[in-house]
């Protein structure tokens, strides 16, 4: 078969008839092997289904997808919530197919075998008999032995299904010839086995949905503290931008005081130097105060009468 992403041309006219050898010859190898693994550890769960379309959910590695495929037009056509690239369907679709297959093989059974007309031989043919009235076919006729299979079979089946509707266990078959009724038994019971399987994959989802709740709900906690503790720091952040503010502001005042605290400084230096040049010029004047009055005093010592 040719094949295109997610839509298979296939000329199967019921989904049940795709058998694994099939679906293995047109997917890749690595997603059919763990599409089978998938199968055998019952995480396949078939919510709808019939020949043309199956509603179904698997448990992955990373979660739980949802698949839908069906037959339309000839071609086999699959849709899964996953994103992997495998082609020409995903590992999930394959294990949904290889469960359908499984669990619609004694259905298709059923099918094949005319019941109705085993139950109509049974009930309907009477055993020849010779003049008195004695029958002349032996204790083991096929007549009889079916005909007393299928009463053992109703007599079973009575409290097969009290149990079945009251979600308890199934009570033990009846030791019988393999056989009609005994495959009828048989499938019975697969049929509530994989109803446990369903039960069970159920809870396990249900589990994980709550796990999964509990998780969200505990994120959701973390977001909500996280956002306080966000609108904390953003309050903080805003005191922090007006101090911050504030001591430009007190920078810029210091910076203006320092540049008049500098040019005080320049005057200051200009009136030292200007005293210290007066100071020179008066020490020169008091020398020359000195001179001439050292002078004046020897000319009125000179002057003066012996």
């Amino acid at each position: 078969m040719a094949t295109m992403r997610n839509k298979i041309p296939c000329s199967a006219d019921r989904l049940g008839l795709l058998d694994p050898q099939m679906i293995k010859a047109v997917v890749e190898t690595s997603a059919f092997q763990i599409g089978h693994q998938y199968l055998s550890e019952n995480r396949v769960r078939i919510v709808e289904a019939d020949d043309a379309q199956i509603s179904s959910a698997v448990i992955g590695n990373s979660g739980l997808y949802e698949q839908t495929i069906r037959l339309k037009d000839g071609h086999l056509i699959s849709k899964c919530s996953c994103t992997l690239p495998e082609e020409p369907i995903c590992r999930h679709c394959i294990a949904v197919l290889l469960e359908y297959h499984r669990w619609s093989q004694p259905r298709q059974s059923r099918k094949t075998k005319d019941i109705p007309r085993d139950l109509k031989a049974a009930t309907q043919s009477e055993p020849p008999t010779n003049g008195n009235g004695t029958s002349t076919m032996g204790p083991n006729a096929s007549t009889d032995v079916k005909l007393s299979e299928v009463m053992v079979f109703v007599e079973w089946l009575q409290p097969a299904m009290k149990a079945i509707e009251q979600v308890q266990s199934m009570p033990l078959p009846p030791q019988m010839a393999p056989g009609e009724v005994a495959n009828w038994i048989q499938t019975i019971r697969n049929l509530e086995d994989r109803r446990r399987d369903s039960e069970e994959v159920q809870l396990k989802l249900e589990s994980d949905m709550r796990d999964r709740e509990a998780y969200v709900a505990r994120l959701s906690q973390q977001l909500q503290a996280s956002t306080v503790e966000a609108k904390a720091a953003q309050a903080t952040t805003q005191a922090l931008q007006q101090e911050v503010a504030t001591y430009k502001v007190v920078l810029s005042k210091v910076a203006e005081l320092s540049g008049e605290v500098s040019r005080y400084d320049g005057q200051l230096k200009s009136l030292a130097q200007d005293f210290a040049s007066k100071g020179n010029q008066l020490d020169r004047m008091a020398g020359s105060c000195k001179q001439v009055a050292e002078a004046l005093n020897s000319i009125v010592k000179q002057s003066a009468p012996r």
